[in-house]
């Protein structure tokens, strides 16, 4: 039997994680960003980026209104979100197919620190500007000819593997 949402046996946590999108721009993957975040109790996302369309009306299908939930804030050039990220002393964690990433599996996360993990735009990735800051760049093994994913798959993907670790 199917359970309800009230019958469900999971226990709400936060963990210390910050979702950084950068230049993410389809409205149903930021809809649905908001969605998985809130489902795997992160603390915020970021969005970096000129008019990121967060309008509520156009997202909500996708978000089922948690983006009423999630906190959080938009940093309009990668300057201002690269020293806001260095002066938080976060983890950084760059999810990019990269010369130097290696597999998801074998990220390592630090005790007692914040972790950004930094998603990159439908058409380009990842900026060089933040996989330059990253201290670690992490991939998804993949297996088909397709070397990529959509962002929210991957971002889900990533989220399940560090919060698991961090349980």
């Amino acid at each position: 039997m199917q359970l309800t949402h009230e019958e469900n046996q999971f226990q709400p946590r936060q963990f210390p994680v910050t979702l950084v999108c950068d230049h993410i721009y389809f409205q149903q993957n930021i809809g649905s960003l908001f969605r998985i975040g809130e489902a795997f109790g992160i603390e915020k996302i970021i969005f970096s980026g000129k008019d990121i369309p967060l309008n509520p009306r156009k997202i909500n299908k996708t978000s089922r209104s948690t983006h009423l939930h999630v906190v959080h804030s938009v940093f309009e050039d990668n300057k201002a979100l690269v020293t806001h990220l260095q002066e938080q002393q976060y983890e950084i964690i760059s999810l990019e197919i990269a010369s130097n990433s290696k597999a998801l599996k074998e990220v390592q996360l630090p005790v007692n620190k914040k972790i950004a993990l930094i998603i990159g735009s439908e058409i380009n990735g990842i900026s060089e500007e933040l996989l330059s800051i990253s201290n670690q760049i992490v991939h998804i093994n993949m297996f088909g000819q397709n070397s990529s994913m959509n962002v929210v798959q991957a971002a889900g993907i990533a989220l399940y593997e560090i919060t698991s670790k961090l349980i």
